[in-house]
């Protein structure tokens, strides 16, 4: 049997699928692999499913020639933390699992933009501190999302998922950014340019990450806000400027922001751990237990395609 890496814990489900076609070595430790443990990966295995952290980068394949592995079957949709060039380069084949991710990333958006607006998480500390002095008519007000623009930064299948959700649901009209022209948002909306979402009620970022988008949410970017504007980060945290948000929540420019993911996680600034305004969740866009399997199973099949010498699902 082929020699299969799995570089964090996965759900049962997933586990015994792969043990039924590989010989898995399962690394449990949550943290991403170490620089002798990428290349190690690369010469002792025929094939890896790593997950986000893992950073193989031009580096890592330089430094094994002729590497025994030859494919990487990543677990989630985001791969900006493979070097897909240098990977191909080295004769290693890169896939991910798109569709299973766009429900539950497009959920958690929502709850951030709720959580955010409403003041909820400020509202619970308050609560459970024991701070509560009962309901009165000016208690914690906060913003009200029925009715408000929102601006999508990137409308891919994701992006799409959150216009269905703002638009459908709370009846928001919908505008949005993207690096291309997009024929069919899936609901009434107007594709605009970059500053004009991010001068909407509620600014949500669905991009891909990698070398493209990197800091596209910098200074200049929230400078295009409004003071009652409330960003949301949903896509990979290098996105954003963290100095740039800071600042500008700091300044007043913007009111909020809601993030669940960060700029070099999983450290946080403390900066943003001390504001009220500011919704923190520790990466949990895609943490239900049936997407986890899904995304884990679609991994699998992608690699059993190549170790049946197939085309691959859902090559990148």
């Amino acid at each position: 049997m082929q020699k299969l890496l799995i570089t964090r814990l996965m759900p049962p489900r997933v586990l015994e699928a792969a043990k039924a076609r590989f010989d898995v070595t399962l690394r449990d430790d949550p943290a991403p692999l170490a620089p002798a443990e990428l290349r190690a990966a690369l010469r002792d295995h025929d094939a890896v499913l790593p997950t986000l952290g893992d950073r193989f980068q031009p580096d890592v394949f330089a430094d094994v020639s002729q590497p025994r592995a030859k494919i990487l079957a990543n677990f989630g949709v985001g791969y900006n933390h493979i070097d897909v060039d240098a990977a191909r380069a080295a004769g290693i084949a890169v896939t991910n699992t798109p569709g299973a991710v766009t429900d539950a990333t497009a959920d958690i958006a929502l709850t951030l933009i709720l959580m955010t607006a409403r003041r909820a998480g400020e509202g619970e500390r308050m609560l459970r501190a024991g701070l509560w002095g009962g309901w009165t008519p000016t208690q914690m007000l906060g913003t009200h999302v029925s009715g408000k623009t929102v601006g999508i930064i990137g409308m891919g299948r994701i992006g799409k998922a959150i216009a269905r959700r703002c638009h459908a649901g709370f009846g928001m009209d919908v505008i949005f950014c993207n690096r291309s022209p997009v024929a069919d948002a899936g609901v009434p909306a107007r594709q605009v340019t970059l500053a004009e979402a991010m001068g909407a009620d509620f600014v949500v970022v669905a991009v891909p990450g990698g070398k493209a988008t990197h800091h596209l949410m910098n200074a200049e970017a929230f400078a295009a806000m409004k003071p009652s504007g409330i960003f949301v980060n949903i896509s990979r945290g290098d996105v954003v400027d963290e100095a740039a948000l800071i600042a500008a929540l700091h300044a007043g420019k913007i009111a909020g922001a809601g993030l669940d993911v960060f700029e070099f996680e999983p450290q946080v600034p403390s900066a943003l751990i001390a504001m009220e305004n500011v919704t923190l969740l520790p990466h949990l866009g895609t943490a239900a237990q049936e997407v986890r399997e899904d995304m884990g199973m679609m991994a699998v099949t992608n690699l059993i395609a190549h170790l049946e010498g197939r085309d691959l699902p859902n090559r990148v």
